[in-house]
This record gives C-alpha cells, structure tokens and sequence, in this order.
C-alpha cells in the first residue's frame, strides 16, 4: 500500500485500451517470466518489464516527455504484431505526466487525497484534469457519459487496496461497471442481454463501429443498465435471512463477468464483440 502502487495503477489505466486483434492476424503478444501475455495481462507485463530494465515508466517527470521510440520499445512484441494505437498512448501519457507534474506535484496520489475519500469526487477531478479519461458521446442529443477508464482507474485502486487506504472511498458504490467490448459479450453470452438478428449479423460481418455512434452508444448503455438490473436482484437475494452477507456492488459484478469471460473463452467466442478502434475502451 504505496505510493508507487499508485502511480502504477495510474499509467496502467492511462494505457488500458483497445488490445483486439482481427482474427486473420497475429495476436499482439508480450514475453515476460517465461509467459506469453495477451491483452490487459499484455499491458500489465509490459509496465513490469520495463520497470526491471530500469525505465521509469510510472514516473510522470519521465513519460511526461518520452519518445515514441521509447514507448516502441516499451511495448516490443513477441510476434509481428504491434500495440494498436501506440502514438495515441504517447500522447495519453505526455498529457498524464505534464498535468500531474504541473496541477498535483508529480503523483496520482494527490489527486486522491484532494478528494478526501470521495469516489465521485476524484471521477470529476479526473475527468475534468485528463482529456483521455473524457470518455462521452451525444445521444439523441444528449451528452451521455460512460467514464470507463477512469471508474476502473478509481475501482483498481479500491480493489487493490482493499477498501483501505489510499483505497478508502464512503461512496465507492456510486460507480457503474466499466463498459467495454468484453462484458456486453458475456452478458449476451449470459442471455443478460440479446442482440437482434441484424445486429448480431452486421457484428459477426466484422464491420468496426465508430466511436460515438447509435449502436456503440445502446450496447454500452444497455450493459450498463443490464448489471445495474443484475445488482439490484442479487441485492434482494441476500437480504434474505438465509443468504450469505457479501460485498456487492456493480464493481464486483463487472469483476466476476470479465474473469468469466476469460475463464470461459472458448465457449464464448461464437458471441462477436462489438469491433471498435477508439482509446476509451
């Protein structure tokens, strides 16, 4: 429970986007311990790697002002495959370290404690510091909200530190679950949600959907809304006399999904995910 713990968090959050590969292509892949890494286990590896060869990859003095060179090094693969989206990361992270340097003496960490352990409160400073955090669309003319990376940003730390802590937040609850490609495939898989022919039939063609349009604004939404559905059941099943007393929150059940959804991945394949090249998710 430290401050390098946070500021570790931090960058691995301000990287946590856009992992897929097309199926017809190598995966991108890292090689670390002896173990291939994919994904978000992938950026989790490259951070540790580049931490053992000495490069201060969570310190914002050093990736406020690092090269793409740098950062191409950095997240080297093991296969032909390269990081997507790598020059939008270079920019996530000179932005992440000039205003933490500039606004909050060089740590994540003083963000945190100007919240005084309100979770809502450190969304807002976050989204209202980091432009990559900013993650909205307009809707029927509406500006909708999904937040996705920096819930999961605030969720890491709670989780981490379990509860204590820089982890300590009376609100933690307020938070929704973190809308990605990943959870809307297991909650269809879960039959938690169905997709309509048409729509499972244009996802299966492989089109990639744009960021911000009809479609990929109602699968988030409705995923949202579906766990929200989801905790409010569970909530009335353990206030029975007879159930277990547990923790629940729409953080936990994102948790559980998303490990389902690993621990289950060759059942859930035939369900596509919603195809999208963007930096929020």
């Amino acid at each position: 429970m430290t401050k390098e713990t946070i500021d570790w968090i931090f960058v691995l959050d301000t990287l946590n986007f856009s992992f897929w590969t097309s199926s017809d292509i190598e995966p991108y892949l890292v090689h670390y311990k002896g173990k291939e890494h994919r994904g978000y286990w992938a950026l989790c590896a490259v951070i540790n790697r580049a931490l053992d060869e000495g490069i201060p990859i969570t310190s914002p003095s050093y990736y406020a002002s690092m090269t793409l060179e740098q950062l191409q090094y950095v997240f080297r693969s093991y296969t032909s495959t390269p990081i997507p989206l790598l020059e939008q990361r270079l920019k996530h992270l000179h932005e992440a370290g000039k205003v933490l340097q500039e606004k909050f003496r060089g740590s994540f960490v003083n963000c945190i404690i100007q919240c005084n352990g309100s979770a809502s409160e450190l969304l807002k400073l976050i989204t209202e510091n980091f432009s990559s955090y900013r993650d909205t669309a307009t809707y029927q003319n509406q500006t909708v909200s999904f937040y996705k990376r920096a819930q999961i940003l605030i969720a890491d730390i709670w989780a981490c530190f379990e509860g204590q802590s820089y982890g300590s937040f009376t609100d933690i609850n307020t938070l929704t679950m973190f809308a990605d490609y990943r959870v809307p495939q297991v909650l269809n898989y879960l039959k938690a949600i169905t997709y309509s022919d048409k729509l499972m039939e244009l996802l299966r063609s492989g089109r990639e959907l744009t960021q911000g349009e009809r479609l990929e604004v109602e699968i988030r939404g409705c995923s949202i809304w579906t766990v929200e559905l989801i905790r409010k059941e569970l909530e009335e099943l353990t206030a029975q006399d007879s159930a277990p007393k547990m923790l629940l929150n729409s953080i936990i059940i994102d948790f559980y999904l998303w490990d389902f959804a690993t621990e289950n991945w060759d059942d859930i394949q035939d369900i596509p995910i919603h195809r999208i090249r963007t930096q929020f998710y």
